[in-house]
């Protein structure tokens, strides 16, 4: 009671002397999160792409038409473009300092609320660089203006020295930032990942056909098995649409010929540039962009080419007398698409700082009268590829239809439980169980190489975040409450304890599918003791499987194989490559990490794959499972104990 009394004084003390006003850069570094979204890997990234960012400006203001993109040996980044440079003269409000430190030091400065500076831009805020500045360890910045080199330094967004006059530049120009993050920020084991800052720069260059990038890494920065180059020059002529075909690879398209073109907006107050595939195995993908600035949620562009795609596809249905194709709605019309959209805009309205989501009303009128047109002139010109999409439509609006008939009738079925799927089931296109099988993968990282891995007619995939809950130690009330367990039953259908119906369970076949290492063994344990304790009558009946990932891969020469761990490696290397003198051997870090291929071939395939079920042995497993897993750590110290000698070496 005294405890309470004594916070009560505390809080009552609060007067004018605790209120704080943050000056400068402070705000950032005192919350990093609410200016670059995260302190993680996305936000480290995030830094580099607020410097890509300003130099695509100038690119798309017709003033650059080149930047350099580099990570260089000790983790620094640098982003180098031949623009016009900052203006370093005196700024005429901040007496003694010039406009370049201005932009560098001071929360929403810049030349991007001046439409006579820039007509469309990514950074609209005037926080960008000076973001960057407030949370690098070191930030060196030079600029080329006039035939001059100018060049200062910063420190975690304090300026460490003057602006200095470095020297005459005849043949350069523009403005170049080189920073490295702040340990104390990001911590002291963030890395900057090759592999990302370099597609980060390859969907810049694809943005933009006017611009060249060139990509430099120091060879130490690239993992043994990237394919990932040292050195490129990323140029695009064709835009979106090379950009298409690279991410689209040999994948099957419905049409040969994608959707791809670019306009200006009637009003003239911006442009649209779209290129557009429907692929023949139902797995699509879009990426949308304003002003090259990614937007991962979409906005009011990507609603603006759905509903004229929409459109598009209905009014073609009527012009040939198929009903079916006004059934459509906008997700049947874009499903299974790979779709890329840009658009170039005047003052657009971000969601946020970290701009994810566009938010401009009118762009999404703009894109769909824009891009309505056209896309009613390229069906009509190919009528077969305009069947070929509208049929591929309405298949997808047919399933639709068939899954909401198929919930309608469970919801009758079981009364007021309404029967529903969780949203980040990926389910197959089977309706019948047999041969059918769902994949219980850890994270949405191994969800997304599985999900371009499988067999998609039988196949299903449910990403799990992170290890569940160990039920054998769990209350009740825990159990009911856990989203992650929610999900996994709502996808199996079948019930659990009691209420457990064979007959209800949706697959042939549950495969937990984990890394091949410790962590991975761990989530495999808590998803059987799950089982065990939950729907035993599911492992009795023969369902239940474990999947068997490499954890090395071997190659020499034209031989190539895979490990399941290290006496497996060990093995082939006496046995497959013995002999050989060169075995280039790699070590899967995850199942994220695993290209879809290898995955598909190593783990997915059912011709090729090994799979081991999991069964009963009904005396002891209750027994062995409280044990180990169980509220008593006891239990586990004297199995530990007991069996210790009989451990060898430990990856931990």
């Amino acid at each position: 009671m005294a405890n309470l009394f004594q916070q009560a004084a505390i809080d009552s003390a609060y007067t004018a002397e605790h209120v704080e006003v943050l000056e400068g850069l402070e705000p950032v570094r005192r919350r990093p999160g609410m200016y670059i979204g995260s302190t993680d890997e996305t936000g480290l990234h995030h830094l580099a792409a607020e410097l890509l960012d300003n130099a695509m400006d100038e690119a798309i203001a017709g003033h650059a038409d080149r930047i350099e993109f580099s990570l260089d040996g000790e983790g620094w980044v640098e982003v180098r473009d031949n623009g016009r440079g900052i203006p370093v003269d005196p700024h005429p409000k901040f007496e003694g300092r010039s406009a370049l430190e201005v932009i560098l030091t001071t929360l929403h400065s810049g030349a991007k609320f001046d439409e006579r500076a820039y007509r469309a831009a990514g950074g609209l805020h005037g926080v960008g660089v000076s973001v960057v500045n407030a949370l690098a360890a070191e930030l060196v910045v030079e600029v080329a203006r006039d035939r001059i080199l100018w060049r200062q330094s910063y420190a975690r967004g304090e300026p460490v020295s003057p602006l200095e006059k470095v020297g005459i530049s005849r043949n350069r120009r523009g403005t170049a930032v080189r920073f490295r993050p702040d340990p104390g920020i990001f911590g002291k084991a963030a890395r900057f990942r090759p592999e990302r800052l370099f597609r980060m720069a390859r969907s810049k260059a694809c943005l933009f056909a006017g611009i060249r990038i060139v990509w430099n890494c120091d060879p130490q920065r690239l993992p043994a098995d990237s394919d990932v180059p040292a050195e490129a020059e990323l140029h695009f002529p064709g835009g979106l649409a090379d950009f298409l075909d690279l991410s689209t690879g040999e994948r099957g398209r419905i049409a040969d010929r994608a959707f791809a073109g670019q306009a200006d907006f009637p009003d003239g107050g911006g442009r649209v540039e779209w290129a557009i595939a429907w692929l023949a195995d139902g797995e699509g993908f879009s990426h949308t962009y304003c002003n090259t600035i990614p937007t991962a949620l979409g906005g009011s562009h990507e609603a603006g080419l759905r509903q004229a795609l929409m459109r598009g596809l209905r009014a073609h249905g009527e012009r040939v007398g198929n009903r079916k194709v006004g059934r459509i709605n906008a997700d049947d019309a874009i499903g299974g698409a790979g779709v890329m959209l840009s658009v170039f805009i005047r003052n657009p309205q971000f969601q946020g700082q970290t701009k994810e989501k566009l938010e401009s009303p009118e762009t999404q009128r703009m894109v769909e009268l824009t891009i309505k047109d056209r896309f009613d002139h390229w069906l009509a010109a190919d009528t077969g590829a305009a069947d070929a999409v509208a049929a591929f439509a309405v298949e997808r609006a047919e399933d639709r239809q068939r899954r909401r008939e198929e919930r309608d009738r469970k919801r009758k079925a079981n009364g007021n439980r309404r029967a529903r799927l969780p949203g980040k089931l990926t389910d197959c296109s089977r309706r019948e169980r047999g041969g059918t099988e769902i994949f219980l993968v850890e994270g949405d990282s191994a969800g997304g190489s599985a999900k371009q891995a499988r067999q998609r007619e039988t196949q299903a995939i449910l990403p799990l975040r992170g290890k569940i809950l160990n039920v054998a130690s769990a209350t009740d009330d825990k159990l009911r409450a856990n989203r992650e367990i929610a999900d996994l039953q709502l996808a199996l259908g079948c019930g659990t304890g009691e209420s457990y119906c064979d007959e209800d369970l949706r697959y042939d076949r549950i495969i937990i599918m984990t890394d091949a290492d410790v962590d991975g063994a761990h989530i495999a344990s808590l998803l059987m003791t799950y089982f065990l304790r939950e729907m035993p009558g599911l492992i009795a009946n023969g369902h239940l499987y474990l999947a068997r990932p490499p954890l090395y891969r071997l190659s020499a020469g034209g031989t190539t194989a895979y490990a399941r761990d290290d006496a497996h490696r060990v093995e082939l290397m006496d046995s497959v490559f013995k002999g050989k003198r060169k075995v280039e051997v790699s070590r899967f870090k995850g199942l994220g990490e695993m290209p879809p291929g290898q995955l598909r071939e190593t783990t997915m395939d059912p011709g090729a794959r090994s799979l081991l079920r999991v069964e009963l042995e009904p005396e002891e497993s209750l027994e062995t499972v409280e044990r180990l897993m169980g509220r008593n750590p006891r239990h586990r110290l004297a199995f530990i104990q007991e069996n210790a000698t009989f451990a060898g070496e430990l990856d931990v």
